[in-house]
């Protein structure tokens, strides 16, 4: 047999399948399309990022509390930051609010040690970010 006939029979599948699946991959990878309608305001393009603030320190907490053995949160710290953000802290436990604080803690979850010394010296009685929100146990 023929060394081209060999090459074909052997590497023309594979070209035509790749050749095949190209479009395929080219539609998963496209960008989800945005919807339609005017575009937000500043004020619930506000309103969105505090949300999402408050959910990321419930998250945070949560973690603190489950994952760092030498502190605590201070839950009613949070409820009051999370009140001055516009949110109601019961909003925190259920809905869209609660899956995205979960998906926060398990984020903080990847690394353990660094993110409960992060989050005492942020958040801790001389934090950074937000004094008090964490409490040494």
């Amino acid at each position: 047999m023929k060394r081209s006939a060999l090459f074909t029979r052997s590497v023309m599948p594979l070209l035509v399948a790749g050749a095949l699946a190209a479009p395929v991959r080219a539609q998963e990878e496209r960008l989800p399309e945005k919807p339609s309608g005017p575009p937000p305001t500043a004020a619930e393009v506000k309103a969105e990022r505090q949300k999402n603030s408050a959910a990321k320190l419930a998250g945070l907490l949560a973690f603190v509390e489950t994952y760092c053995r030498d502190l605590k949160p201070n839950t009613e710290r949070l409820n009051s930051v999370v009140a001055g953000l516009g949110v109601a802290p019961d909003d925190l436990a259920q809905g869209d609010l609660n899956l995205r604080s979960r998906a926060y803690t398990e984020i903080y979850t990847k690394d353990i040690s660094a993110n409960c010394a992060r989050a005492a010296e942020n958040f801790g009685e001389a934090g950074r970010t937000i004094p008090g929100l964490i409490a040494k146990r």
